[in-house]
């Protein structure tokens, strides 16, 4: 009797624990299912970019793409509705005011109004010109400067002898190559003007070295942006001459003595 108590007791306890953990279980399924609603309505349309939308490019309809967002997460000035950024028929479209990925959120400080022109003066910061530099394959390290890119520009002047070169701006920002603004392109081109962004002291620095010499561009390194104290270099600074040996002239006279014949020199 005892032995049959126990079992039973043992059994009890165990339906009990099924039960249990079958009701525990059936209460989060149904927490789930009555979550899923309030996860869904925390979600946003946004516009984003289908594909990638050039410097200048006008938006056209199959550029855009709508996807969900969190809300919380929304940054200021998205667009919700596409419709809003397309043009009603026969009427200017929006343009992009900077090179836009594939997959980034469309916001009103990246495209312009309707019919606005979009132009590289949209790139510069507030303080900033744009100046171009005559430039050769040579000059403007072998046509790989692109939009984008930051440069030394270093003056070259003088001739033989007395030829210097001197780096005159470090850490400059280049905002287009020949008629190329788009940062996205990175196709290499043999250039005939780049333009830089720089301040207007700058512009005016810039703008004298054209006249003094021969500018070359140095493309920087994207971490190196800090400048650094470079001095004016001359021809005779990297070119270290051996000591050319003096040559002194002798003078030589020949002394008679009779059927003697001597030669001496001249101090």
């Amino acid at each position: 009797m005892r032995v049959g108590a126990i079992f039973m007791t043992i059994l009890g306890i165990g339906v009990a624990g099924g039960s249990v953990y079958l009701a525990r279980e059936y209460i989060e399924r149904g927490q789930n299912r009555v979550a899923s609603p309030s996860v869904q309505s925390e979600l946003v349309d946004v516009i984003v970019a289908r594909q990638d939308i050039a410097f200048g490019q006008a938006l056209e309809a199959h550029m855009l793409n709508t996807i969900a967002w969190p809300r919380d997460a929304v940054p200021n000035g998205v667009f919700s509705d596409a419709q809003l950024l397309l043009p009603e028929r026969g009427g200017e479209p929006r343009r992009a005011k900077r090179a836009i990925s594939q997959g980034e959120l469309i916001l009103t400080n990246k495209i312009s109004d309707f019919g606005e022109k979009v132009t590289i003066v949209q790139t510069l910061t507030k303080g900033q010109r744009a100046m171009a530099i005559k430039v050769s394959a040579e000059t403007a390290v072998g046509g790989f400067v692109t939009p984008g890119d930051h440069v030394d520009v270093v003056l070259t002047q003088g001739r033989d002898d007395n030829l210097r070169a001197v780096t005159i701006l470090q850490h400059i920002k280049v905002v287009g190559v020949d008629q190329q603004a788009d940062e996205q392109s990175d196709a290499p081109e043999i250039a005939r003007t780049v333009t830089v962004a720089v301040t207007a002291e700058q512009g005016q620095r810039l703008a004298l070295a054209q006249k003094a010499g021969t500018l070359s561009l140095t493309l920087r390194n994207l971490d190196a942006q800090v400048s650094e104290k470079l001095s004016l270099i001359k021809l005779s600074d990297i070119l270290q001459d051996a000591p050319l040996e003096e040559k002194v002239a002798k003078r030589q006279i020949v002394v008679r003595r009779g059927n003697e014949r001597q030669v001496e020199e001249i101090n």
